[in-house]
C-alpha cells in the first residue's frame, strides 16, 4: 500500500473490519454416551502493578505477564499444553484445565506480548469474569474513538455501536491495550483480551483512520496456514468447553472425522467465495455428515467468517442467539471444528455412533 507523504500532509485511510456468522440444526437417529478427560493445571504468577492511562491500575497476575520472557513464562507456568502458531507472527502459548479457565500468551521475539484469557479461575483484578458491563464501564473508559501515536504515525479505532455493546476498547499505558468481550445476553464479561499496539494493528478488530504505515502481513506458507488452522481448531474446541461450563453444559468430544467434514466446507466457502450452510451444489450439514456413516440424534452447524482468530469467532457465536443455542445445547455431546484461512466451521453432533 503506497502513502502518500509531504513534509507536511500525510494521506489518511480507513480500514472497516466486517464479520460474519451462521447457525443451523438437523435431526437424525441413534445414540451413545460421551467419554470426558480432564486435565488439572495450576495458575501461579507473580503480581507487580502495571502502568496504566486509564481509571484503574492492572494491578492482576495475569496483566504483568505482559513483556515478560518465554523462559519467565515457563518456569513459572510450566511447559504448555500446545504451541499454536498464529496468523500474525507469534505463537500462542496455550494454558488450561479443559474446564473452568484457559488462556493463550502470545510470544514474539522471545518475550509475551499478547494474552487471551477465558474462564472463571482466572486473576484478573480489578475485575473478574462475570462482572457487569455496567461496574466495569465505571472503572474503565469505554470510548468510541481510542487512539495511538508512534512518531509522525498516528492511529485511530472507531467503535460501532456493537463494538461498544461486544468489545469495547481501552488503552492502559502508552502502546498496551485492554480490548473486553462481553456476553450481551447475561450483560456480563466473557474474556479478555491484552496486547501492545503493534499486534493490535496488525488484527484490525476495528475500523482504523492512519496517517503513517501498517504492519507488514505476515506472507505464510501453506505448511504454516495448516498449522495455523489446526492450532486454531484446537483452541476453538477447548474456549467451547470453557464456556459450556461457565453454564453448567456437559463437556464436548471431540470427533475427528467431523472435523474433517467442517474444515472441506470452511475451505469450499474460502475457494468459492461464498458464505453459506450450503454448498454451491446444494449440499448441507445433513448431505456433508452423510460420507461420516456416524448415525447421530441431532446435529447442528456453526459458521463464522473474517474474524481475526478462533477466540474473536467463538465470542462472535456467543454473542447470537441461534450460534450461542447451538454452542450451549444441552444435548450436543461432540464437536468437530474445522478451519481455513479466516473461515470457521463448528459441528455438533448428539451422541454419534
Amino acid at each position: 500500500m503506497r502513502i502518500l507523504r509531504s513534509l507536511v500532509l500525510l494521506t489518511i485511510i480507513i480500514i472497516t473490519a466486517f464479520y460474519w456468522v451462521e447457525q443451523s440444526e438437523w435431526k437424525e437417529q441413534e445414540k451413545v454416551d460421551s467419554v470426558v478427560v480432564e486435565k488439572n493445571l495450576m495458575l501461579q504468577t507473580k503480581s507487580t502493578p502495571v502502568h496504566t492511562a486509564s481509571k484503574q491500575v492492572l494491578r492482576s497476575d495475569l496483566y504483568q505477564w505482559i513483556g515478560k520472557t518465554a523462559e519467565e513464562l515457563a518456569s513459572e507456568m510450566g511447559e504448555p499444553v500446545r504451541k499454536d502458531l498464529s496468523a500474525y507472527d507469534y505463537i500462542w502459548w496455550v494454558y488450561t484445565n479443559e474446564k473452568d479457565y484457559y488462556i493463550q500468551f502470545g510470544i514474539e521475539d522471545g518475550a509475551v506480548q499478547t494474552i487471551y484469557a477465558v474462564g472463571e479461575g482466572l486473576s484478573l483484578e480489578p475485575i473478574q469474569i462475570g462482572t457487569t458491563y455496567e461496574s466495569i464501564r465505571e472503572e474503565f473508559p469505554f470510548e468510541k474513538e481510542v487512539s495511538y501515536t508512534d512518531g509522525y504515525a498516528t492511529y485511530t479505532f472507531r467503535m460501532t455501536e456493537e463494538d461498544m455493546i461486544q468489545r469495547p476498547l481501552v488503552k492502559v499505558s502508552d502502546d498496551l491495550f485492554l480490548q473486553f468481550y462481553f456476553d450481551t445476553f447475561t450483560n456480563e464479561l466473557s474474556s479478555v483480551r491484552l496486547m501492545d499496539a503493534d499486534i493490535l494493528l496488525r488484527h484490525q478488530p476495528y475500523e482504523v483512520v492512519y496517517r503513517g504505515p501498517l504492519p507488514d502481513k505476515p506472507e505464510l506458507t501453506e505448511n504454516e496456514w495448516s498449522q495455523v488452522e489446526r492450532g486454531m481448531e484446537q483452541q476453538i474446541f477447548n474456549i467451547s468447553n470453557v464456556l459450556r461450563n461457565r453454564f453448567d453444559k456437559s463437556a464436548l468430544e471431540w470427533e475427528e472425522d467431523v472435523s474433517d467434514v467442517a474444515y472441506q466446507h470452511s475451505k469450499d466457502m474460502n475457494d468459492n467465495n461464498y458464505f453459506s450452510h450450503y454448498s454451491l451444489n446444494g449440499d448441507g450439514l445433513k448431505e456433508r455428515l452423510a460420507i461420516t456413516g456416524l448415525f447421530y440424534i441431532s446435529a447442528g452447524e456453526n459458521i463464522a467468517a473474517q474474524y481475526p482468530d478462533a477466540p474473536a469467532a467463538v465470542e462472535g457465536w456467543l454473542n447470537s442467539d441461534g450460534h450461542r443455542e447451538a454452542l450451549l445445547q444441552e444435548e450436543y455431546t461432540h464437536l468437530g471444528v474445522g478451519v481455513y484461512r479466516f473461515y470457521y466451521t463448528q459441528n455438533f453432533l448428539a451422541n454419534p455412533i
